[in-house]
């Protein structure tokens, strides 16, 4: 029975986050509480485990999210976002608004834009092509979240922090598992959630519901930007020289992102104003950082404190004598710990940073479970309590009952599907 205090564990930081606790009081607090059932020195193990998890993943990756932030910040407030967006929906005529909403939001989060940061770059174009198409405003969040969150992230090469990370845990490169990745994490993905998000939008158009407007949203239309946007070209050349130097040259995704961040401000620098408004927006994306970064580490730190019981030990090995195939066991794993953090990236950070060692010594292929697990961290990570979905849902003025369940099929079940294709798919190749 003590076997089961772990995954006891897990649950409740899952109920608390359900519960809209912040990470940042949520990790020490969750952590705080294994130390006294397991009987661990708390202060010893507070200051040492938890913190030094804490501080190992703030150190491997604070770059990425600072770089990240900066990066969107620069594209949000010179309308390099929004530029690439109206370039792209003149492309299809007015045809299939809700899966071009869903690719310009993926577009800019696999060149480097931070999925937070797309929100609000998407929502204003998303409503006006909504508008003119008459489709309604609830499967607005599931067009945007399809795209921040699922073939961008899943893709091979994608600079999210889910690849990042599975890179630097396994020592394989950002592009592993090249073509199931692209079978199953970009092909597959996509066209599933195309497919659903046009269906959805003819079938409500066949209920007789249309675009819903109120005053709130009449106001949003008409507080659109006027502003110069700039040549949707120059809006492309920093996320393009990002994926070349990160995939192709093969440097380190500091130095790409670090690389996007200046050719950016260099080839925009006309469009974001005046040398003081530049400040605000670099001190914009500085700040995000803490807060996004934070949120991650001090979920972590959790898993530092639960690798230091006897009974995580004595879980895993419990785990491995289960007749269960290596990459499964990859999946279940990743899956599990995004859906206890709420989040796809602390939720990889958690499983690698507690079962890294663990994939490593069952000798599964490190490729194949670098994609599994990335994709994986994209499942689960989509329930109710998600902070990335209750900020989408508040952005756009939805609420749970008339858009989540859009949301979790496009970003839930359909990646749960991908997912086991691409373990099939291993295990008919071997």
């Amino acid at each position: 029975m003590k076997l089961l205090l772990i995954p006891a564990f897990i649950l409740l930081f899952a109920f608390l986050a359900y519960k809209r606790w912040s990470p940042l009081l949520l990790g020490p607090f969750v952590s705080l509480l294994l130390c006294i059932a397991t009987q661990l020195p708390v202060l010893d193990t507070m200051l040492g485990p938890y913190m030094d998890s804490v501080v190992d993943f703030i150190k491997s990756n604070f770059f990425v999210f600072f770089l990240g932030a900066i990066f969107g910040a620069i594209y949000e407030k010179t309308h390099a976002a929004a530029s690439i967006a109206t370039w792209m929906s003149r492309l299809t005529h007015g045809k299939f608004a809700l899966p071009l909403i869903m690719t310009i939001a993926g577009v800019l989060c696999y060149g480097g834009v931070l999925g937070f940061v797309v929100y609000f770059a998407a929502y204003p174009i998303a409503l006006q092509l909504c508008k003119e198409s008459n489709i309604t405003r609830k499967l607005i969040p599931a067009a945007i979240g399809a795209g921040c969150w699922t073939f961008a992230n899943s893709l091979p090469g994608a600079p999210a922090i889910t690849n990042v990370l599975a890179s630097k845990s396994l020592g394989t490169p950002a592009t592993a598992d090249l073509l199931a990745g692209i079978l199953f994490g970009g092909v597959l993905m996509y066209g599933l959630n195309f497919f659903y998000l046009e269906y959805m939008a003819r079938r409500y158009s066949r209920m007789g519901q249309g675009f819903e407007m109120d005053e709130v949203v009449a106001k949003e239309l008409n507080e659109q930007p006027n502003e110069k946007f700039p040549p949707v070209l120059l809006a492309f050349i920093p996320m393009l020289l990002i994926l070349v130097l990160y995939n192709g040259v093969g440097l380190a995704v500091e130095w790409s992102l670090l690389a996007g961040v200046l050719s950016a401000f260099v080839l925009l620098f006309p469009y974001g104003g005046s040398p003081k408004v530049w400040l605000d927006t670099f001190n914009k994306g500085a700040g995000n950082t803490c807060t996004v970064i934070l949120n991650v580490s001090l979920v972590v730190g959790f898993a530092g404190v639960m690798k230091s019981t006897v009974l995580f030990t004595d879980l895993v090995n419990w785990i491995g004598s289960i007749n269960m195939p290596g990459l499964v066991f990859v999946a279940v794993t990743t899956a599990t710990c995004a859906a206890a953090s709420a989040s796809s990236s602390g939720g990889m950070g958690v499983a690698m940073s507690t079962f890294a060692q663990t994939y490593i010594d069952m000798g599964v292929n490190l490729q194949a479970a670098h994609r599994v697990a990335t994709i994986a961290a994209s499942t689960l990570d989509t329930l109710p309590h998600t902070g990335g979905q209750i900020t989408l849902l508040g952005l756009c003025h939805q609420t749970h009952k008339d858009s989540f369940s859009h949301i979790f099929v496009t970003q839930a079940i359909i990646p749960i599907i991908c997912l086991i294709g691409l373990l099939i798919w291993h295990a008919i190749l071997g």
